[in-house]
């Protein structure tokens, strides 16, 4: 059981206890779950409803309620833990796992993974990914661990790819401002098209080989196959990417991989940084390409708007 602590400042004394809790982060739903499906809040240990005020040095706990479980059947999937705490983890994954069911994968998924890993140290939990990557992209995939967690780590998490493409670029920054549409009536492909979404990535060239070159690019909007469409519209596509126009030659999947993840503690708001290197498929080929030197993981940014 996750309980939460708070010790009202000065400046909220004589708040209504359901606003003071608001101001720390706690969503209206669940301050209305812990009402009626938990066990309440308390003030000093002291029952107190939300429309009661609260002061000065009072110490406000409660327990988060219990969360119905993933309905996902566990099984062993292929992934590694990055970073874990009781508000949130993060998972990184190979090429080749989805991160969730869905009708074309109804199994052998990240969220199946995650339950078999729960359940092999005889937990129970939820799988409630925060960013998801598409199944032959690889990397870090932030996910929250309780309801609290969750709209904190959405509003704080900001990622970096590494992206192996086409040709040579120019080394240093760049930028794709373009809108994303639907390709055609296609459910899967995307396209850059004047009717659609307001899209932008910024990149950083950080080495250019005898035929492509490794990017590392921070998408400032979330769209399907952003980085992919972006880099395909300026004449780059990703190495692998035969959907937009890449050549399978030299790799056999899309060469993107999450390799950044920044985020805000929940509860601390402690700033936290996960790091995943190239995998073994992209790094044969920026070997092949040297693409690998001049550059650091740790030295990049981590893909908050202020960093670029």
């Amino acid at each position: 059981m996750t309980v939460l602590r708070y010790t009202v400042p000065p400046e909220k004394d004589g708040c209504r206890l359901g606003l003071f809790l608001r101001t720390q982060g706690v969503t209206a739903g669940l301050i209305k779950s812990v009402k009626y499906d938990g066990d309440g809040f308390f003030a000093d240990g002291r029952p107190v409803r939300t429309n009661e005020p609260v002061h000065t040095g009072q110490c406000i706990h409660f327990a988060l309620p219990p969360e119905q479980e993933t309905s996902v059947t566990p099984q062993p999937v292929p992934f590694s833990v990055a970073y874990e705490d009781e508000f949130a983890a993060v998972l990184d994954k190979p090429a080749g796992i989805a991160v969730h069911p869905t009708l074309n994968y109804p199994d052998g998924t990240l969220a199946n993974g995650w339950l078999h890993y729960l359940q092999a140290q005889g937990r129970t939990g939820v799988f409630r990914p925060i960013n998801r990557i598409d199944k032959n992209t690889s990397g870090l995939v932030l996910c929250a661990q309780n309801a609290f967690a969750a709209p904190l780590l959405a509003a704080s998490a900001h990622k970096c790819y590494l992206a192996i493409v086409q040709g040579t670029l120019p080394l240093g920054p760049g930028r794709v401002e373009a809108p994303i549409a639907r390709r055609g009536d296609s459910i899967i492909g995307r396209c850059v098209r004047e009717d659609g979404k307001y899209s932008l990535t910024e990149y950083t060239v950080l080495a250019v080989g005898h035929s492509h070159s490794l990017a590392a690019c921070c998408p400032r909007t979330g769209r399907t196959h952003q980085i992919r469409v972006h880099m395909a519209y300026i004449g780059h596509p990703l190495a692998g990417d035969t959907l937009y126009g890449g050549s399978d030659a030299v790799i056999h999947r899309h060469a993107l991989h999450c390799g950044i993840l920044c985020f805000s503690h929940p509860l601390t708001g402690q700033a936290l940084r996960v790091e995943s290197p190239l995998p073994a498929d992209m790094a044969a080929l920026a070997q092949a390409e040297q693409l690998l030197d001049g550059w650091q993981l740790s030295a990049l940014p981590c893909g908050a708007p202020d960093e670029t």
